[in-house]
């Protein structure tokens, strides 16, 4: 991004400032109409991308070229003709009444632009798989068998990829949900991070952590989390506490790959960390009308289960290399994060008023005015009229990004529903699947992980779900599962390789190799891959069923993420041996990933095999105790 120079810096920033302030001021008030809404929101945040990012590594560094100029005005014109004319194109009937050439040059002026936005501040790889897209409603009905597809007008193409606020393209509801409670919680969250909530949570990890054999890299995971329900991006949350963790952990001996892929893997779990787990759930949320109270219930338990894997196996690798805690000057006492303590307040406010379930919307409003409000009540804390503005600012540097990257993703499902490659594509893994459910996730998880390779979890999640949930749904999984299944494999393929984002920012900041920073960062990772089947199969995971039903999933979970963790280590109560470690990896392993075995058979099986493992390290220090 520019370090912008001169008048224009503080212009532009005027202009980002306000147009958030106008998103906070509707999140409690009400939103206008919806095409007006979505109008606004991508006047706001489109044009200044031009402004903002580079076009190439060559570009002027500290102001815009006149052809970022030219880009400017051609982004902001299709949204401001649709923002004039709202009343008209909401009253419009689509594919009924004409596409007029007006609106045919608007469309290619917003697609354009789009990609163009797209390209240069989210991902080159999802600007391609929108061109895919609309190359393949023009040029489908050329292509044989399945993939065939009728014929496609370039008005209809123009039209399905831009302008039908009911079903998808640039003005979709993904645009909608984006232009509302998204951005409200956006506000929320940067409102966060300018109080020094991320003061508290990087102090409480240190407290909560830092003593402990291991310290810096518990911190890291601690931090990490909570810090991911602030910022929604696992490569800002990487670049922002690794900056500090990273460092302390490999000062104590861990090295630069290992210490890079623990903060890559408890970097992406803050977006399943609730009570804000990333803009995905409150678009899982909008698609299958279930209240964002309730999917934050469901998620609640599994994101608690990532996390104590991850604190599992960095405990167990510090036990084996014999790693030292964080030094004692290094550690803040408990004062330090009391002194910061009030700034939890409005986060209970956000979490209480969603179970009562008032709208997302307007608890992000609460929660946000409660933050500055709350912020004042200590001097450290205190949001000056500055720390406001530049609040406001931070705010939709987030939202521009990520307007272009949902609309590009609504170009995307547009085309997939139009052309009918949602059927076809599901029946494609169905009928290889042979109706094995089994088979079935395995196919989508690695579908889910492909499509996550250069795209945010966001779209990843949103294209995943249009093609895989109605292929679980009819082989009987329920509608919130199958959702979170493939919700966990698109917040997991930011971290596994061949291309992980949050691994290669993780990696620039280690001083290591990216590839094997992602290998790390996926197998720190591994409960993402436990839990996302176990939506499945075990409902208890879910906060679903009675209270024996909740406790065996997640002993299950437990002693499962336990045994691989340790088995990778090479470490559990004392360091293991091939056998012990085959032994343990084994079961949890079965544990974790064979249904077919009743649930107390496969606690049993884990806790056996830890009883086993254990013994059998013992027996083997004991040898060698007598050797010596």
């Amino acid at each position: 991004m520019r370090a912008l120079k001169g008048p224009l810096r503080p212009i532009l920033s005027g202009w980002l400032a306000l147009a958030v302030a106008v998103h906070l001021y509707f999140g409690g008030v009400g939103f206008p109409e919806p095409v007006g809404m979505r109008a606004f929101h991508l006047l706001a945040f489109v044009p200044p991308i031009f402004l903002l990012w580079p076009a190439r590594a060559s570009s002027p560094k500290a102001r815009p070229s006149l052809v970022d100029w030219a880009w400017f005005l051609a982004a902001a014109a299709p949204h401001l003709w649709v923002w004039w004319n709202a009343g008209a194109v909401s009253d419009r009937m689509e594919y009924v009444d004409d596409f007029t050439p007006a609106m045919s040059v608007m469309a290619v002026l917003a697609i354009v632009t789009l990609l163009e936005a797209t390209r240069r501040a989210v991902e080159p790889g999802l600007a391609w798989m929108v061109i895919i897209s609309i190359a393949y409603m023009g040029f489908g009905h050329l292509l044989p068998g399945v993939l065939n597809t009728r014929v496609f007008s370039a008005a209809e193409i123009l039209e399905a990829s831009w302008l039908v606020p009911t079903a998808g393209g640039v003005y979709g509801p993904l645009t909608g949900i984006v232009a509302t409670t998204i951005a409200v919680f956006i506000i929320f969250g940067s409102f966060m991070a300018g109080s020094g909530t991320g003061r508290l949570f990087s102090n409480l990890g240190a407290a909560a952590a830092g003593r402990y054999t291991g310290g810096p890299a518990k911190v890291a995971v601690i931090t990490s989390g909570l810090f991911g329900t602030m910022s929604g991006s696992s490569v800002s949350n990487v670049i922002t506490t690794g900056a500090m963790t990273i460092p302390l952990m490999k000062r104590i001996g861990y090295r630069p790959a290992v210490a890079g892929g623990i903060e890559a893997a408890s970097s992406v779990g803050g977006a399943i960390m609730p009570p804000v787990m990333g803009a995905a759930a409150f678009v899982m949320s909008e698609i299958t009308n279930i209240a964002y109270g309730e999917i934050v219930v469901a998620a609640a338990l599994g994101a608690v289960l990532y996390y104590f894997a991850i604190l599992a196996a960095v405990h167990f690798e510090a036990k084996r290399m014999g790693m030292a805690p964080m030094p004692a000057a290094d550690v803040p006492p408990w004062r330090e994060v009391l002194a910061d303590a009030h700034l939890v307040i409005p986060m209970g406010v956000l979490v209480y008023l969603m179970m009562e379930r008032w709208s997302g919307n307007y608890a992000a409003f609460c929660a946000t005015l409660a933050m500055i409000a709350v912020a004042m009540l200590r001097r450290r804390t205190r949001m000056t009229p500055r720390a406001i503005f530049e609040a406001l600012v931070n705010a939709g540097l987030t939202m521009a990004p990520l307007a272009v990257a949902i609309a590009g993703a609504g170009i995307v499902v547009s085309a997939l529903t139009a052309t009918g490659m949602v059927v076809a594509f599901g029946g494609i893994i169905k009928d290889i699947a042979g109706g094995s459910l089994p088979l079935l996730l395995i196919l989508l998880a690695l579908t889910v992980l492909v499509l996550g390779m250069g795209l945010p979890t966001t779209p990843s999640y949103i294209i995943a779900a249009a093609i895989g949930v109605p292929q679980l749904v009819a082989m009987g999984v329920g509608l919130l599962p199958a959702h979170l299944f493939l919700f966990y494999f698109a917040v997991l393929a930011d971290a596994t390789p061949p291309v992980a984002a949050a691994a290669f920012a993780a990696a620039s900041v280690a001083g290591a190799g990216p590839t094997i920073t992602s290998l790390h960062a996926t197998r720190f990772g591994i409960a993402g891959f436990t839990v996302g089947f176990a939506f499945v199969y075990d409902p208890g995971i879910m906060m679903q069923g009675g209270v024996l039903d909740i406790l065996l999933a997640t002993a299950i979970q437990v002693a499962a993420l336990v045994a691989i963790t340790a088995a990778y280590a090479g470490y559990f109560l004392a360091p293991m041996g091939l056998v012990a470690r085959g032994v343990l990896g084994l079961a949890g392993l079965v544990a974790a990933f064979m249904p077919v075995v009743p649930g107390p058979g496969r606690l049993a099986l884990a806790v056996a095999a830890m009883g086993l493992a254990w013994a059998l390290s013992r027996a083997g220090a004991g040898v060698a105790r007598r050797a010596a």
